[in-house]
């Protein structure tokens, strides 16, 4: 049945081709929680975050290989390694960060059954969707920054934040939050993704300013949870 309606874009009129992409989408991805109607099919939750967090490095990277290629071409064509050096430097604290937030908890404790499962892993659409956006921010924020993008600098430096800002916030809701006790430690990332928010304010610092928030955030974390392994041993 979903092979036959991918089938069916191919005679579809040019504008229902959106709107039957779409509905195939979500049928497609409605396959696994169908399929399991009947029976949960064995599966290991240790390997399957393992598989999602595999991916995650990749996206990461690859985050980093961009920004990276867009600082390199941005000062080969402009010497003004002092406007770029604040987004580089906050780009990368971004990714770092990013990296230590996800990997902070053993999040197959939590993947218990199909339910749980399912709304963890199409949840990383979002992760992952994030993660590589703030790839592509940064390198609009060098484009901005050198004068060849056609944004103001609010929304440049938007384009980096706002993705930055949903990772931690769609981390901490479908990953880290389960993992968390207390309200100080489930404050953390919340609070910390509507910070980087307000980082789009502030100009063209805005990139490393979030690149400092997000270092802080992974600071607080670790200072958060030493101090209740401390007060679990005691």
């Amino acid at each position: 049945m979903g092979q036959a309606g991918w089938l069916a874009l191919l005679f579809v009129p040019a504008s229902a081709a959106p709107w039957v992409f779409v509905v195939m989408g979500v049928l497609e991805m409605s396959v696994p929680a169908f399929a399991e109607r009947e029976g949960r099919t064995a599966w290991h939750p240790h390997h399957i975050a393992e598989r999602y967090g595999l991916f995650l490095i990749i996206v990461l990277g690859e985050t980093i290989s961009a920004a990276t290629v867009a600082v390199q071409s941005a000062l080969d064509e402009n010497d003004e390694l002092g406007t770029l050096l604040p987004i580089a430097g906050g780009g990368l604290l971004l990714v770092f960060a990013a990296y230590w937030i996800y990997f902070a908890v053993p999040i197959h404790l939590h993947l218990r059954s199909n339910t749980q499962a399912f709304l963890w892993g199409y949840g990383h659409y979002l992760v992952y969707g994030s993660a590589a956006a703030i790839g592509a921010g940064i390198e609009i924020a060098v484009e901005e920054s050198t004068g060849t993008a056609h944004l103001s600098l609010f929304a440049a430096s938007a384009c980096a934040t706002v993705p930055a800002a949903l990772f931690m916030f769609t981390v901490w809701l479908i990953h880290s939050r389960h993992q968390k006790r207390g309200p100080a430690q489930q404050l953390v990332l919340p609070v910390s993704s509507v910070l980087v928010l307000a980082c789009t304010f502030a100009g063209e610092l805005a990139v490393l300013a979030a690149g400092l928030v997000a270092s802080v955030t992974v600071v607080v974390g670790a200072v958060l949870t030493a101090r209740q392994g401390t007060a679990l041993e005691a």
